[in-house]
């Protein structure tokens, strides 16, 4: 699939998604004391895209994805708990280039209507799987881009994130055909983010662990070097 929030996954240097989100699953601040802006500005130049939570259960409303926008020309996804159309075309209309379908919360009848849905009115579908019965559930594989939540959004997240999840779950996204492949969430190392990488992801999508990262350009740079030293030696091969 060909969308600006794909094309620069693939062009950018690091294929990170960060996020942008006020509290975490239970309720803890993850601003800190700091500005959207100054967050934004922190992942504006390290990111590919950037994830905006305008779910109410992480302190999140739509005020908070129009500042985004006005902020930064990346890509952005909208995450929150999209059920409407109607959401779909607010979605796009405040400038949202990608939108979250959780396919665990939604019936297979409804997720293929919204998948069809965002690609008729120009947003990348962002679905988000589980389980190998949800990623068969996904009416157009190849037109979307579909993300592993290595936690549990049944219970807001609150549990350990599990890598492993997005591990297991790879060779079905091959299988189903999916281009654009994301390990989302629970990624706190930049060792497992690079192995995840290094492992056939697309991209990685990473919230708390980088807003509360006592200094993001610590955790870029030892990401920085893994992903580097492996670019390396596939270029040298």
């Amino acid at each position: 699939m060909t969308s600006a929030f794909v094309t620069a996954i693939q062009r950018a240097p690091r294929p990170l998604v960060m996020e942008v989100k006020r509290r975490d699953g239970h309720g803890r601040d993850l601003l800190a004391g700091r500005s959207v802006a100054a967050h934004v500005r922190g992942f504006d130049g390290a990111a590919a895209c950037l994830s905006v939570v305008t779910g109410r259960w992480f302190g999140g409303d739509l005020e908070l994805l129009q500042e985004v926008r006005r902020l930064t020309d990346r890509p952005l996804l909208q995450k929150d708990f999209i059920t409407r159309r109607d959401q779909l075309r607010t979605a796009r209309d405040l400038g949202a280039s990608a939108v979250l379908l959780t396919a665990g919360l939604l019936p297979r009848s409804s997720l293929g209507n919204l998948v069809d849905a965002c690609l008729s009115l120009g947003l990348t579908p962002f679905v988000e799987v589980t389980t190998a019965d949800e990623v068969a559930a996904i009416p157009d594989p190849g037109g979307c881009v579909v993300a592993v939540n290595n936690k549990d959004i049944r219970n807001r997240e609150r549990g350990p994130g599990d890598p492993g999840r997005s591990l297991a779950l790879l060779p079905q996204l091959r299988r189903a055909g999916v281009d654009c492949r994301v390990s989302a969430s629970g990624i706190d190392q930049p060792a497992v983010a690079v192995g995840l990488l290094q492992a056939g992801f697309s991209a990685l999508l990473i919230g708390t662990s980088l807003l509360r990262a006592e200094r993001l350009s610590d955790w870029l740079a030892e990401f920085d070097r893994g992903w580097s030293a492996d670019q390396a030696v596939l270029s040298s091969g």
